[in-house]
């Protein structure tokens, strides 16, 4: 007897929310392509429409919408919804690439972006958003321990105690990562931000100051007092592996 075939799983949805038709007929030829349920929405209205919560596992949203702003319904996304948020946007957007960073985007791309970059990135945001998923434990050489957390350096993952990823953003990681492969040294701003790569290039320095803020929320006891990542004043920040 022949067994029968399991369905596929169900694509991630992803919601487009642009106010240019050409720039939504794209995305959704590319996210269709890419293995993704692309759902179109020429703004905050159409977004909200798709039902309550909407029914989408990811958000694209352009910063500059006709007549709204990006980044308000972002801010209210977070407010209300579990939906993690890629934004797409402009040159000399740095002040509202910070506000979003600080209200819970997710990550951010510049326009014009690399098609496939894109992809990545969802798909990086997809796999990072914990929502209580299990880990098995990884081999040792691909793990940094600090107190009771691990980073897996191959899944690009941050576990609690249990296995559990604690979901970062792609800069939140990124920068975790950097500082935990170089405990016990004091490293500048300029250095972070040359490190966090080429997609930081255009951010200013209060960047990492919300990178860091909202890193010790999640790494932290209390975050007020941390015991890894620490500030040096005028000099930069410091982690420290082994904190008592």
């Amino acid at each position: 007897m022949t067994a029968m075939r399991q369905p596929d799983p169900k694509p991630p949805v992803i919601a487009i929310v642009d106010d240019d038709h050409e720039v939504r007929v794209t995305l959704c030829a590319l996210l269709g392509e890419s293995g993704f349920e692309p759902v179109p929405c020429d703004g905050s209205a159409a977004f909200f429409a798709l039902g309550d919560p909407p029914p989408v596992n990811l958000a694209i949203i352009d910063l500059r919408l006709r007549g709204e702003s990006g980044l308000n319904l972002a801010v209210q996304i977070g407010a209300r919804y579990d939906i993690p948020i890629v934004m797409l946007t402009g040159i000399g957007d740095e002040s509202d690439k910070i506000m979003g960073l600080e209200n819970g985007a997710d990550d951010y791309l510049m326009k014009p972006f690399n098609p496939r970059e894109l992809v990545a990135r969802i798909r990086s945001v997809l796999r990072r958003y914990g929502h209580g998923t299990h880990h098995a434990t990884s081999q040792p050489e691909h793990t940094i321990t600090f107190g009771n957390k691990q980073i897996d350096t191959q899944a690009r993952v941050l576990l609690n105690s249990d296995g559990h990823e604690i979901p970062l953003t792609n800069g939140e990681y990124r920068l975790l990562e950097y500082l935990a492969r170089n405990p016990s040294r004091v490293i500048s701003r300029p250095e972070l931000l040359s490190e966090l790569g080429s997609d930081m290039e255009r951010y200013v320095d209060r960047t990492i100051d919300v990178l860091i803020l909202r890193l010790r929320r999640k790494i932290e006891d209390t975050p007020s007092k941390p015991r890894h990542l620490q500030t040096r004043r005028s000099q930069g920040y410091f982690f420290e592996l082994n904190a008592d």
